[in-house]
Protein backbone atom coordinates (compact mmCIF):
# COMPACT_ATOMS: atom_id res chain seq x y z
CA UNK A 1 0.00 0.00 0.00
CA UNK A 2 1.06 3.20 -1.21
CA UNK A 3 2.27 5.99 1.58
CA UNK A 4 0.86 8.90 -0.70
CA UNK A 5 -1.87 11.12 0.73
CA UNK A 6 -5.30 9.59 -0.08
CA UNK A 7 -7.55 10.96 -2.50
CA UNK A 8 -10.10 13.24 -1.29
CA UNK A 9 -13.53 14.15 -3.59
CA UNK A 10 -16.16 16.44 -2.59
CA UNK A 11 -19.91 15.83 -3.61
CA UNK A 12 -22.82 16.95 -3.24
CA UNK A 13 -23.73 15.43 -0.24
CA UNK A 14 -20.37 16.10 1.37
CA UNK A 15 -16.59 15.10 0.84
CA UNK A 16 -15.26 12.04 0.92
CA UNK A 17 -11.67 10.07 1.31
CA UNK A 18 -11.07 6.87 -0.39
CA UNK A 19 -8.04 4.79 -1.12
CA UNK A 20 -5.23 4.49 -3.29
CA UNK A 21 -4.24 1.88 -5.14
CA UNK A 22 -1.37 1.42 -7.12
CA UNK A 23 -2.39 4.07 -10.13
CA UNK A 24 -6.31 3.49 -8.93
CA UNK A 25 -8.29 6.02 -6.37
CA UNK A 26 -11.05 3.96 -4.74
CA UNK A 27 -13.75 5.51 -3.17
CA UNK A 28 -15.99 2.48 -1.02
CA UNK A 29 -20.01 3.09 0.59
CA UNK A 30 -20.39 6.52 -1.00
CA UNK A 31 -24.54 7.02 -0.22
CA UNK A 32 -26.71 7.97 -3.36
CA UNK A 33 -29.82 7.97 -1.33
CA UNK A 34 -31.34 7.56 2.17
CA UNK A 35 -31.15 5.05 4.25
CA UNK A 36 -34.41 2.77 3.56
CA UNK A 37 -35.80 2.61 7.16
CA UNK A 38 -39.29 1.69 7.96
CA UNK A 39 -42.20 2.61 6.20
CA UNK A 40 -39.61 4.58 3.60
CA UNK A 41 -38.25 0.68 2.65
CA UNK A 42 -41.90 1.11 0.60
CA UNK A 43 -41.40 4.30 -1.00
CA UNK A 44 -39.70 6.05 -3.57
CA UNK A 45 -35.52 6.60 -2.95
CA UNK A 46 -35.05 10.32 -0.95
CA UNK A 47 -31.88 12.04 -0.72
CA UNK A 48 -29.13 11.12 1.33
CA UNK A 49 -28.77 13.89 4.22
CA UNK A 50 -25.27 15.80 4.21
CA UNK A 51 -22.83 15.49 6.45
CA UNK A 52 -19.90 17.65 7.81
CA UNK A 53 -16.41 17.06 7.85
CA UNK A 54 -14.88 14.26 5.65
CA UNK A 55 -16.50 10.88 5.18
CA UNK A 56 -14.29 7.55 4.99
CA UNK A 57 -15.08 5.71 1.96
CA UNK A 58 -11.94 3.39 2.65
CA UNK A 59 -14.22 -0.08 3.29
CA UNK A 60 -16.59 -1.88 2.52
CA UNK A 61 -20.10 -0.89 3.41
CA UNK A 62 -23.61 -2.79 3.89
CA UNK A 63 -25.62 -3.98 1.71
CA UNK A 64 -29.46 -4.90 0.66
CA UNK A 65 -31.26 -7.40 3.10
CA UNK A 66 -30.55 -10.85 1.79
CA UNK A 67 -30.30 -14.66 2.58
CA UNK A 68 -27.09 -16.49 2.06
CA UNK A 69 -27.70 -17.61 -1.78
CA UNK A 70 -25.87 -21.07 -3.25
CA UNK A 71 -26.23 -23.06 -6.26
CA UNK A 72 -26.06 -26.53 -5.45
CA UNK A 73 -22.27 -28.08 -5.55
CA UNK A 74 -20.55 -24.73 -8.02
CA UNK A 75 -19.25 -22.22 -5.81
CA UNK A 76 -21.05 -18.70 -6.43
CA UNK A 77 -19.39 -17.46 -3.14
CA UNK A 78 -17.11 -14.48 -5.52
CA UNK A 79 -20.72 -13.96 -7.25
CA UNK A 80 -23.11 -13.86 -4.95
CA UNK A 81 -20.75 -12.53 -1.98
CA UNK A 82 -20.66 -13.18 1.58
CA UNK A 83 -24.62 -12.98 2.36
CA UNK A 84 -26.02 -9.71 4.27
CA UNK A 85 -23.73 -7.27 5.84
CA UNK A 86 -25.75 -5.26 7.83
CA UNK A 87 -26.49 -2.04 8.14
CA UNK A 88 -29.52 0.75 7.10
CA UNK A 89 -27.14 3.11 5.15
CA UNK A 90 -26.73 0.68 2.20
CA UNK A 91 -27.94 2.56 -0.93
CA UNK A 92 -24.26 3.18 -1.69
CA UNK A 93 -22.05 3.46 -4.64
CA UNK A 94 -18.41 2.21 -5.38
CA UNK A 95 -15.97 4.35 -7.36
CA UNK A 96 -13.40 3.25 -9.05
CA UNK A 97 -11.46 6.17 -10.86
CA UNK A 98 -7.57 6.25 -12.23
CA UNK A 99 -5.36 8.15 -9.74
CA UNK A 100 -5.07 11.90 -10.09
CA UNK A 101 -8.05 11.87 -12.49
CA UNK A 102 -9.07 15.74 -12.63
CA UNK A 103 -12.33 16.85 -12.24
CA UNK A 104 -14.33 17.14 -15.03
CA UNK A 105 -11.46 15.04 -16.85
CA UNK A 106 -14.11 13.64 -19.52
CA UNK A 107 -13.20 9.84 -18.70
CA UNK A 108 -15.88 7.37 -20.02
CA UNK A 109 -18.05 6.13 -17.31
CA UNK A 110 -19.95 3.01 -16.56
CA UNK A 111 -22.27 2.16 -14.28
CA UNK A 112 -22.61 -1.44 -13.36
CA UNK A 113 -25.91 -3.45 -11.84
CA UNK A 114 -25.46 -6.99 -10.31
CA UNK A 115 -27.80 -9.92 -10.79
CA UNK A 116 -28.92 -12.50 -7.83
CA UNK A 117 -32.03 -12.74 -8.88
CA UNK A 118 -33.25 -10.24 -7.40
CA UNK A 119 -33.29 -11.32 -3.82
CA UNK A 120 -29.18 -11.65 -3.72
CA UNK A 121 -25.62 -9.43 -4.45
CA UNK A 122 -24.01 -6.42 -3.91
CA UNK A 123 -21.10 -4.45 -4.71
CA UNK A 124 -19.11 -6.22 -1.95
CA UNK A 125 -18.63 -9.52 -4.82
CA UNK A 126 -15.20 -10.48 -5.79
CA UNK A 127 -16.43 -10.32 -9.64
CA UNK A 128 -17.13 -6.61 -9.38
CA UNK A 129 -13.53 -5.05 -9.01
CA UNK A 130 -12.94 -1.69 -11.01
CA UNK A 131 -9.49 -1.40 -11.26
CA UNK A 132 -8.92 -2.93 -14.59
CA UNK A 133 -11.74 -0.22 -15.49
CA UNK A 134 -9.82 2.59 -13.99
CA UNK A 135 -6.56 1.13 -15.48
CA UNK A 136 -7.82 1.90 -18.85
CA UNK A 137 -9.02 5.06 -18.38
CA UNK A 138 -12.80 4.14 -17.19
CA UNK A 139 -14.62 5.65 -14.17
CA UNK A 140 -16.35 2.16 -12.75
CA UNK A 141 -19.10 2.80 -10.35
CA UNK A 142 -21.14 -0.52 -8.80
CA UNK A 143 -24.09 -0.12 -6.35
CA UNK A 144 -26.48 -1.32 -4.30
CA UNK A 145 -30.18 -1.50 -4.89
CA UNK A 146 -33.13 -2.56 -2.96
CA UNK A 147 -33.96 -6.43 -2.89
CA UNK A 148 -36.59 -9.31 -2.46
CA UNK A 149 -39.50 -8.24 -0.62
CA UNK A 150 -38.40 -3.89 -0.28
CA UNK A 151 -37.19 -3.83 -3.96
CA UNK A 152 -40.11 -5.91 -6.19
CA UNK A 153 -42.76 -6.98 -4.13
CA UNK A 154 -46.20 -5.28 -5.63
CA UNK A 155 -48.10 -3.84 -3.15
CA UNK A 156 -50.89 -1.25 -3.54
CA UNK A 157 -50.38 2.67 -2.81
CA UNK A 158 -46.44 2.30 -3.08
CA UNK A 159 -44.14 2.45 -6.04
CA UNK A 160 -43.83 -0.59 -7.58
CA UNK A 161 -39.94 -1.57 -8.98
CA UNK A 162 -38.05 0.04 -5.80
CA UNK A 163 -35.47 -1.82 -6.47
CA UNK A 164 -35.10 -0.36 -10.35
CA UNK A 165 -36.07 3.39 -9.27
CA UNK A 166 -33.02 2.56 -6.94
CA UNK A 167 -30.82 2.36 -9.58
CA UNK A 168 -32.17 5.39 -11.79
CA UNK A 169 -31.46 7.35 -8.36
CA UNK A 170 -27.92 6.30 -8.47
CA UNK A 171 -28.25 7.33 -12.18
CA UNK A 172 -29.08 10.89 -11.08
CA UNK A 173 -25.84 10.73 -8.49
CA UNK A 174 -23.73 10.00 -11.05
CA UNK A 175 -25.02 12.44 -12.99
CA UNK A 176 -24.37 15.27 -10.72
CA UNK A 177 -20.97 13.77 -8.72
CA UNK A 178 -19.31 11.48 -11.30
CA UNK A 179 -17.34 14.96 -12.77
CA UNK A 180 -15.67 15.30 -9.62
CA UNK A 181 -14.05 12.16 -9.86
CA UNK A 182 -12.82 12.62 -13.25
CA UNK A 183 -15.55 11.11 -15.47
CA UNK A 184 -17.57 13.04 -18.41
CA UNK A 185 -21.75 12.06 -17.07
CA UNK A 186 -22.64 13.00 -20.73
CA UNK A 187 -20.98 9.88 -21.55
CA UNK A 188 -21.89 7.16 -19.21
CA UNK A 189 -22.89 3.52 -19.93
CA UNK A 190 -25.25 1.72 -18.19
CA UNK A 191 -24.56 -2.09 -17.70
CA UNK A 192 -25.68 -5.30 -15.83
CA UNK A 193 -25.78 -9.19 -15.89
CA UNK A 194 -28.96 -11.52 -14.96
CA UNK A 195 -31.33 -9.44 -12.80
CA UNK A 196 -29.22 -6.42 -13.02
CA UNK A 197 -29.44 -6.72 -17.24
CA UNK A 198 -33.21 -7.15 -17.15
CA UNK A 199 -33.08 -4.12 -14.93
CA UNK A 200 -31.06 -1.95 -17.20
CA UNK A 201 -33.70 -3.40 -19.77
CA UNK A 202 -36.57 -1.67 -17.44
CA UNK A 203 -34.56 1.75 -17.34
CA UNK A 204 -34.30 1.96 -20.39
CA UNK A 205 -38.04 1.85 -20.76
CA UNK A 206 -38.04 4.16 -17.98
CA UNK A 207 -39.09 7.43 -19.09
CA UNK A 208 -37.95 9.25 -15.96
CA UNK A 209 -34.28 7.75 -16.97
CA UNK A 210 -34.11 9.29 -20.04
CA UNK A 211 -30.85 11.47 -20.89
CA UNK A 212 -29.27 9.87 -17.69
CA UNK A 213 -26.80 7.76 -19.74
CA UNK A 214 -25.92 7.68 -22.93
CA UNK A 215 -25.03 3.54 -23.84
CA UNK A 216 -26.42 0.29 -22.40
CA UNK A 217 -25.21 -2.92 -22.13
CA UNK A 218 -27.51 -6.46 -21.39
CA UNK A 219 -25.86 -9.28 -20.32
CA UNK A 220 -27.99 -12.16 -20.01
CA UNK A 221 -30.85 -10.10 -18.98
CA UNK A 222 -34.05 -10.00 -20.71
CA UNK A 223 -36.81 -7.48 -22.07
CA UNK A 224 -39.73 -9.63 -21.90
CA UNK A 225 -39.33 -10.71 -18.14
CA UNK A 226 -41.38 -8.44 -16.49
CA UNK A 227 -44.36 -10.05 -14.35
CA UNK A 228 -47.71 -8.89 -15.06
CA UNK A 229 -50.17 -7.23 -12.34
CA UNK A 230 -52.00 -10.49 -11.49
CA UNK A 231 -48.20 -12.52 -11.31
CA UNK A 232 -47.12 -9.82 -9.51
CA UNK A 233 -50.50 -9.97 -7.01
CA UNK A 234 -50.04 -13.89 -6.83
CA UNK A 235 -46.63 -13.18 -5.18
CA UNK A 236 -48.18 -10.58 -3.27
CA UNK A 237 -50.96 -12.65 -0.95
CA UNK A 238 -48.50 -15.41 -0.66
CA UNK A 239 -45.70 -13.45 1.22
CA UNK A 240 -48.94 -11.99 3.35
CA UNK A 241 -49.90 -15.47 3.84
CA UNK A 242 -46.49 -16.12 4.98
CA UNK A 243 -46.34 -13.68 7.22
CA UNK A 244 -49.79 -13.85 8.27
CA UNK A 245 -50.27 -10.49 7.82
CA UNK A 246 -52.88 -8.11 5.22
CA UNK A 247 -51.37 -7.63 2.47
CA UNK A 248 -50.70 -3.51 2.36
CA UNK A 249 -47.85 -1.86 2.62
CA UNK A 250 -48.44 -0.80 6.09
CA UNK A 251 -48.37 -3.83 7.10
CA UNK A 252 -44.91 -5.13 5.61
CA UNK A 253 -43.54 -1.86 6.68
CA UNK A 254 -43.88 -2.98 10.70
CA UNK A 255 -41.89 -6.04 10.04
CA UNK A 256 -38.45 -6.56 10.58
CA UNK A 257 -36.17 -7.13 7.66
CA UNK A 258 -35.48 -10.28 9.21
CA UNK A 259 -38.39 -11.40 8.69
CA UNK A 260 -39.02 -10.28 5.68
CA UNK A 261 -35.58 -11.86 4.13
CA UNK A 262 -36.95 -15.01 6.23
CA UNK A 263 -40.78 -14.46 4.21
CA UNK A 264 -38.83 -14.20 0.71
CA UNK A 265 -37.05 -17.76 0.95
CA UNK A 266 -40.55 -19.09 1.68
CA UNK A 267 -41.81 -17.37 -1.53
CA UNK A 268 -40.11 -20.29 -3.84
CA UNK A 269 -41.60 -22.23 -6.75
CA UNK A 270 -44.86 -20.38 -6.56
CA UNK A 271 -47.04 -21.43 -9.83
CA UNK A 272 -46.87 -17.99 -11.86
CA UNK A 273 -48.44 -19.41 -15.34
CA UNK A 274 -51.82 -17.69 -15.73
CA UNK A 275 -54.40 -18.25 -18.54
CA UNK A 276 -52.41 -15.36 -20.59
CA UNK A 277 -48.80 -15.48 -19.88
CA UNK A 278 -46.45 -17.88 -18.61
CA UNK A 279 -43.61 -17.40 -15.83
CA UNK A 280 -40.88 -15.24 -17.30
CA UNK A 281 -38.52 -16.65 -15.02
CA UNK A 282 -40.11 -20.72 -15.64
CA UNK A 283 -40.34 -20.52 -10.99
CA UNK A 284 -36.76 -19.57 -10.17
CA UNK A 285 -37.41 -16.25 -8.74
CA UNK A 286 -40.74 -14.88 -7.41
CA UNK A 287 -39.21 -11.23 -7.87
CA UNK A 288 -39.08 -9.62 -11.40
CA UNK A 289 -40.15 -6.07 -12.19
CA UNK A 290 -43.40 -5.62 -12.47
CA UNK A 291 -44.95 -3.68 -15.83
CA UNK A 292 -47.85 -3.63 -17.65
CA UNK A 293 -45.87 -3.77 -20.94
CA UNK A 294 -42.59 -5.55 -21.33
CA UNK A 295 -39.54 -3.69 -21.56
CA UNK A 296 -38.63 -4.57 -25.32
CA UNK A 297 -42.30 -3.33 -26.43
CA UNK A 298 -41.81 0.32 -24.82
CA UNK A 299 -38.46 0.40 -26.55
CA UNK A 300 -40.02 -0.63 -29.99
CA UNK A 301 -41.90 2.32 -29.77
CA UNK A 302 -39.41 4.97 -29.25
CA UNK A 303 -38.12 4.79 -25.59
CA UNK A 304 -34.20 5.04 -25.36
CA UNK A 305 -33.94 5.27 -29.05
CA UNK A 306 -31.19 7.48 -28.86
CA UNK A 307 -28.96 4.63 -26.47
CA UNK A 308 -26.36 2.80 -28.19
CA UNK A 309 -26.92 -0.69 -26.83
CA UNK A 310 -24.38 -3.93 -26.63
CA UNK A 311 -26.50 -7.17 -26.00
CA UNK A 312 -25.87 -10.90 -25.38
CA UNK A 313 -26.07 -14.15 -23.60
CA UNK A 314 -23.65 -17.07 -23.15
CA UNK A 315 -24.22 -20.07 -25.51
CA UNK A 316 -25.22 -22.80 -22.27
CA UNK A 317 -27.24 -20.20 -19.47
CA UNK A 318 -29.24 -22.86 -18.27
CA UNK A 319 -26.48 -24.92 -17.60
CA UNK A 320 -25.90 -23.38 -13.70
CA UNK A 321 -29.37 -24.31 -12.40
CA UNK A 322 -29.18 -27.81 -13.73
CA UNK A 323 -25.73 -28.69 -13.57
CA UNK A 324 -24.50 -28.55 -10.19
CA UNK A 325 -27.68 -29.60 -8.92
CA UNK A 326 -27.33 -33.05 -10.62
CA UNK A 327 -30.61 -32.63 -12.70
CA UNK A 328 -28.51 -32.35 -16.10
CA UNK A 329 -27.32 -35.78 -16.92
CA UNK A 330 -30.28 -37.36 -14.87
CA UNK A 331 -32.86 -35.38 -17.73
CA UNK A 332 -35.50 -37.23 -19.26
CA UNK A 333 -37.39 -36.31 -21.83
CA UNK A 334 -40.34 -35.84 -19.59
CA UNK A 335 -37.96 -33.01 -18.11
CA UNK A 336 -37.49 -31.29 -21.71
CA UNK A 337 -41.20 -31.55 -22.14
CA UNK A 338 -42.08 -29.75 -18.47
CA UNK A 339 -39.42 -27.01 -19.32
CA UNK A 340 -41.44 -26.21 -22.86
CA UNK A 341 -44.79 -26.28 -20.85
CA UNK A 342 -43.32 -24.06 -18.20
CA UNK A 343 -41.99 -21.26 -20.66
CA UNK A 344 -44.28 -21.05 -24.07
CA UNK A 345 -47.62 -21.78 -25.34
CA UNK A 346 -47.06 -24.08 -27.85
CA UNK A 347 -44.71 -26.41 -25.81
CA UNK A 348 -44.86 -29.50 -28.29
CA UNK A 349 -43.81 -27.27 -31.30
CA UNK A 350 -40.73 -25.66 -29.25
CA UNK A 351 -39.59 -29.04 -28.50
CA UNK A 352 -40.19 -30.73 -31.87
CA UNK A 353 -38.10 -27.31 -33.04
CA UNK A 354 -35.21 -27.91 -30.40
CA UNK A 355 -34.84 -31.49 -31.50
CA UNK A 356 -34.36 -30.70 -35.46
CA UNK A 357 -31.69 -27.68 -34.54
CA UNK A 358 -29.99 -29.70 -32.11
CA UNK A 359 -30.86 -33.82 -33.48
CA UNK A 360 -27.34 -35.34 -31.34
CA UNK A 361 -28.27 -33.72 -28.50
CA UNK A 362 -28.93 -35.41 -24.58
CA UNK A 363 -32.16 -34.56 -22.91
CA UNK A 364 -30.01 -32.38 -20.39
CA UNK A 365 -28.63 -30.21 -23.18
CA UNK A 366 -32.23 -29.70 -24.49
CA UNK A 367 -33.49 -29.02 -21.08
CA UNK A 368 -30.81 -26.34 -20.56
CA UNK A 369 -31.10 -24.56 -24.12
CA UNK A 370 -35.00 -24.71 -23.75
CA UNK A 371 -34.38 -23.35 -19.76
CA UNK A 372 -31.74 -20.76 -20.75
CA UNK A 373 -34.07 -18.87 -23.90
CA UNK A 374 -37.18 -18.88 -21.73
CA UNK A 375 -34.88 -16.75 -19.12
CA UNK A 376 -32.54 -14.74 -21.51
CA UNK A 377 -32.01 -15.53 -24.81
CA UNK A 378 -35.77 -14.85 -26.39
CA UNK A 379 -35.98 -11.35 -23.68
CA UNK A 380 -32.68 -10.56 -25.50
CA UNK A 381 -33.82 -11.48 -28.96
CA UNK A 382 -36.69 -9.37 -28.67
CA UNK A 383 -35.08 -6.20 -27.26
CA UNK A 384 -32.17 -6.64 -29.42
CA UNK A 385 -34.96 -6.60 -32.24
CA UNK A 386 -37.04 -3.61 -30.93
CA UNK A 387 -34.01 -1.72 -30.42
CA UNK A 388 -32.37 -2.22 -33.73
CA UNK A 389 -35.68 -0.84 -35.34
CA UNK A 390 -34.68 2.67 -34.75
CA UNK A 391 -32.62 5.19 -37.00
CA UNK A 392 -30.31 6.92 -34.30
CA UNK A 393 -28.63 4.24 -32.26
CA UNK A 394 -26.82 1.27 -33.12
CA UNK A 395 -27.68 -2.44 -31.74
CA UNK A 396 -24.83 -4.79 -31.33
CA UNK A 397 -25.40 -8.36 -30.51
CA UNK A 398 -22.60 -10.97 -28.85
CA UNK A 399 -22.92 -14.84 -28.02
CA UNK A 400 -20.49 -15.63 -25.12
CA UNK A 401 -19.28 -19.35 -26.11
CA UNK A 402 -16.17 -20.09 -23.77
CA UNK A 403 -16.93 -23.54 -22.14
CA UNK A 404 -16.22 -23.97 -18.37
CA UNK A 405 -15.00 -27.46 -17.52
CA UNK A 406 -15.86 -27.01 -13.94
CA UNK A 407 -18.08 -29.98 -12.51
CA UNK A 408 -16.53 -32.66 -14.69
CA UNK A 409 -16.66 -30.49 -17.65
CA UNK A 410 -20.25 -30.40 -17.57
CA UNK A 411 -20.63 -26.46 -16.28
CA UNK A 412 -19.50 -25.22 -19.91
CA UNK A 413 -20.55 -21.77 -21.50
CA UNK A 414 -23.20 -21.18 -18.60
CA UNK A 415 -25.13 -18.15 -16.89
CA UNK A 416 -22.12 -15.52 -15.53
CA UNK A 417 -19.11 -17.06 -16.50
CA UNK A 418 -18.33 -14.10 -19.12
CA UNK A 419 -18.21 -11.56 -15.96
CA UNK A 420 -15.06 -12.84 -14.94
CA UNK A 421 -13.49 -11.77 -18.60
CA UNK A 422 -15.63 -8.38 -18.75
CA UNK A 423 -14.27 -7.12 -15.46
CA UNK A 424 -10.78 -8.88 -16.21
CA UNK A 425 -10.44 -10.78 -12.99
CA UNK A 426 -10.44 -13.96 -14.81
CA UNK A 427 -6.84 -13.93 -12.57
CA UNK A 428 -8.92 -14.42 -9.00
CA UNK A 429 -7.94 -17.80 -7.48
CA UNK A 430 -11.20 -18.70 -6.25
CA UNK A 431 -12.50 -18.67 -9.92
CA UNK A 432 -10.53 -21.92 -10.59
CA UNK A 433 -10.89 -25.48 -9.51
CA UNK A 434 -12.95 -28.55 -10.30
CA UNK A 435 -16.50 -26.31 -8.51
CA UNK A 436 -15.13 -23.13 -9.19
CA UNK A 437 -16.72 -20.96 -11.90
CA UNK A 438 -13.96 -20.64 -14.21
CA UNK A 439 -12.77 -24.84 -13.77
CA UNK A 440 -10.10 -26.31 -13.26
CA UNK A 441 -8.31 -25.33 -16.75
CA UNK A 442 -6.92 -22.10 -17.68
CA UNK A 443 -8.88 -20.14 -20.04
CA UNK A 444 -7.00 -18.41 -23.11
CA UNK A 445 -4.55 -16.43 -22.26
CA UNK A 446 -5.91 -12.80 -24.01
CA UNK A 447 -9.89 -14.06 -23.55
CA UNK A 448 -9.97 -11.59 -20.36
CA UNK A 449 -7.90 -9.14 -21.77
CA UNK A 450 -9.96 -8.82 -25.33
CA UNK A 451 -13.29 -8.91 -23.96
CA UNK A 452 -12.35 -6.32 -21.24
CA UNK A 453 -11.50 -3.63 -24.16
CA UNK A 454 -14.02 -4.47 -25.94
CA UNK A 455 -16.47 -2.94 -23.02
CA UNK A 456 -14.13 -0.32 -22.69
CA UNK A 457 -14.49 0.01 -26.55
CA UNK A 458 -18.47 0.50 -26.81
CA UNK A 459 -18.42 2.16 -23.42
CA UNK A 460 -15.93 4.89 -25.02
CA UNK A 461 -16.99 5.05 -28.23
CA UNK A 462 -20.41 3.45 -28.76
CA UNK A 463 -18.57 0.42 -31.60
CA UNK A 464 -17.32 -2.76 -29.63
CA UNK A 465 -15.74 -3.46 -32.96
CA UNK A 466 -18.11 -5.76 -35.22
CA UNK A 467 -20.79 -5.22 -37.55
CA UNK A 468 -24.34 -3.68 -36.04
CA UNK A 469 -27.05 -6.05 -35.25
CA UNK A 470 -30.36 -5.54 -37.64
CA UNK A 471 -33.31 -7.82 -38.31
CA UNK A 472 -32.37 -8.90 -41.84
CA UNK A 473 -28.53 -10.57 -40.81
CA UNK A 474 -28.69 -10.30 -36.79
CA UNK A 475 -24.54 -10.20 -36.79
CA UNK A 476 -23.33 -11.17 -33.76
CA UNK A 477 -20.45 -11.97 -32.87
CA UNK A 478 -19.51 -14.87 -31.35
CA UNK A 479 -16.69 -14.87 -28.13
CA UNK A 480 -14.53 -18.04 -27.23
CA UNK A 481 -10.76 -18.61 -27.86
CA UNK A 482 -11.41 -17.37 -31.40
CA UNK A 483 -13.78 -14.79 -32.22
CA UNK A 484 -16.14 -15.33 -34.71
CA UNK A 485 -18.91 -12.98 -36.56
CA UNK A 486 -22.07 -14.69 -37.46
CA UNK A 487 -25.25 -13.62 -39.29
CA UNK A 488 -28.80 -15.12 -37.91
CA UNK A 489 -27.30 -18.17 -35.17
CA UNK A 490 -29.85 -20.37 -34.15
CA UNK A 491 -32.61 -18.67 -36.49
CA UNK A 492 -35.14 -21.98 -36.34
CA UNK A 493 -34.90 -21.58 -32.32
CA UNK A 494 -35.33 -18.04 -32.47
CA UNK A 495 -38.30 -17.82 -34.73
CA UNK A 496 -39.97 -20.59 -32.36
CA UNK A 497 -40.09 -17.71 -29.71
CA UNK A 498 -42.12 -15.58 -32.15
Amino acid sequence: MSNRPRPVVTTEQGAVRGLRQGDTAVFRNIPYAAPPRGAGRFALPQPHERWDGIRDATAPGPNAPQSERKLGSIDMSPYFGTGWSRGEDYLTVNVWTPAGAAAGGGLPVMVFVHGGGFVAGSTRSELYDGSAFARDGVVLVTLNYRLGIAGFLDLPGVPANRGLLDVVAALRWVRENIAAFGGDPHNVTLFGQSAGATIVGGVLATPEAAGLFRRAIVQSGSGTGAFTAEQAARVTRAAAEVLGIEPRADAFAELSDDRLVEAALRLAGIDLRTETHHDPLIGLSPFSLVLETQPAESVAVGLSGDVDLLIGTNTEEGNLYLVPVGKYATSTTADVEDAAARSHSDPVRLVETYRKARPEASFGELRSAIMGDALFGAGSWALAGAHASHVGSATYAYEFAWRSHALEGELGATHAVELPFVFDVAHLPRLHGIDALLGPDKPPADLAARMHQTWVRFASTGNPGWDPYDEERRATMRIGAEWTQVDDPRSEERQAWR
